[in-house]
């Protein structure tokens, strides 16, 4: 039995009896995040684009469209799962050198679980599956490093995932990974260097081809089955060899994921915690500001501090704002948040945050390089123009799994979201579905998902 066909058999076995009640609640809390998200950006310029297209040229009114409308399955999971994507708002999962947000899964599963006509349970369930494919596979065969984007692995979850909606068989699921995989290898040139929409997109677009390749196997498609260890595979080409043993695998990895407590890239969310809680207690003002140094962990310095993915002190658009470690803080300093509105153009170009970011310094710490991901560590010193100084530590922050945010508290950050466009009687029925989605049916949830989207009074 090859590799893709151990994971398949792992996905075709799974079952809502397998997960424990603390996964069941975090992949509810998961999922009421992931809406919330998608909600708030309802009115997001690329994904109007995306929405244009799919007016255009149309698929088959299966699937509900957040916001309303229906089309098909996959172009629902493109267009549901740029909305869940673009505030860059989600949860994330951290592994040693990689990370990604396994609650994009949440737009592909929901359009074959609702395709399907699946339970809540099944949909859980399916997206359990997704969870543990990807989280799994960012532990064990980070691609960061080669150059490649966490959409890589993304694409055996999305297909794991909704092939489990889909009840397909063990051997039709091995097929539709072994297809994903194959097909939608990803460049990292994606998060690197002058940010473009693009990074709001990726995983949509490969959950796109994804359910694609579903659809294909289920129709009797074949995929190279050595997609893992064989010539010229996954293995062979990107990621070196690694191993999961699927037989052993459990659907818990979602309780090992974090949500997000400000609107900023993960690995900036101890920083501006320890920053604002830094400025509460020593009662100084931005204006008084000279110059802050941050000293993080390597992760957090090469991808938004300035290392290896490019200059943090460019920041022109909202894509550049929210993976700059500069711009982020600043701007925390400033309002006193990290929400969707410090990414608006005209908040971004304004000159006291631009000012300021140019005196924030980002530096790389072994020492707190150590101790991720198990922490979050960081260390802010801030001098003023008068001379004096104050420093502060960090460790983690509400969100992380050393300190989770519970079910009240990730449905205050969901109605903050969605407020804009769903008025309170529907968020509440929302929350009420997500919180009961053990005891519905999927398409009790895509229809008020449906009926979101006019502006709220």
């Amino acid at each position: 039995m090859t590799i893709v066909e151990e994971m398949a058999r792992f996905v075709s076995s799974s079952s809502y009896g397998r997960l424990s009640d603390d996964a069941v609640l975090q992949l509810k809390i998961r999922v009421l995040d992931a809406l919330g998200c998608a909600i708030g950006a309802l009115d997001a310029g690329p994904v109007a684009k995306i929405h244009a297209i799919e007016e255009r040229f149309g698929g088959s009114r299966l699937c509900t469209l957040i916001g309303g409308g229906k089309t098909s399955p996959e172009r629902a999971a493109l267009y549901n799962g740029g909305l869940v994507r673009y505030l860059d708002f989600n949860d994330s999962f951290l592994a040693k050198a990689e990370t990604c947000h396994p609650s994009d899964n949440v737009a592909p599963v929901l359009a074959a679980s609702e395709y399907a006509g699946a339970s809540g349970r099944d949909f859980l369930t399916a997206l359990a599956v997704a969870y543990q494919v990807q989280c799994r596979m960012s532990e064990a065969a980070p691609v960061r490093a080669k150059g490649f984007d966490h959409t890589t692995q993304g694409a055996y979850a999305v297909a794991a995932g909704a092939s489990r909606a889909l009840a397909l068989d063990a051997s039709s699921t091995a097929s539709a990974i072994a297809v994903s995989g194959t097909a939608l290898n990803a460049l990292r040139v994606t998060r690197t260097g002058r940010l473009s929409n693009w990074k709001g997109l990726a995983y949509p677009f490969m959950s796109f081809g994804a359910m694609m390749a579903v659809f294909m196997a289920a129709e009797g498609v074949t995929g190279p089955l050595e997609v893992f260890e064989g010539n010229k595979g996954f293995m062979d080409s990107i990621a070196g060899k690694f191993e999961i043993d699927w037989q052993r695998e459990d659907l818990e990895a979602v309780t090992r994921t974090i949500v997000k407590e400000y609107n900023a890239e993960v690995h900036s969310q101890s920083s501006i915690e320890c920053l604002l809680a830094l400025q509460a207690e020593s009662g100084f003002r931005a204006e008084d500001v000279e110059s802050i140094d941050l000293r993080v962990f390597d992760v957090a310095y090469n991808i938004i501090g300035g290392g290896e993915e490019g200059d943090k002190k460019l920041v022109e658009t909202k894509e550049q704002a929210d993976h700059s470690l500069p711009y982020i803080l600043s701007a925390a300093l400033l309002d006193g948040e990290v929400m969707p509105r410090q990414y608006s153009h005209r908040r971004i170009v304004r000159e006291d945050v631009q000012s300021l970011l140019r005196r924030v310094e980002v530096h790389p710490d072994e020492q707190l390089n150590s101790r991720f991901p198990g922490a979050m560590p960081c260390r802010i010193t801030v001098r003023l123009r008068d001379g004096r100084s104050y420093e502060r530590s960090g460790e983690d922050y509400e969100g992380f799994f050393t300190r989770s945010m519970g079910w009240e508290r990730a449905a205050e950050k969901f109605r903050k979201l969605a407020s804009p466009f769903a008025d309170e009687k529907l968020r509440q029925k929302i929350e009420e579905a997500v919180k009961h989605l053990d005891r519905i049916e999927i398409r009790e949830l895509t229809a008020l998902l449906g009926r979101t989207g006019k502006k709220a009074s």
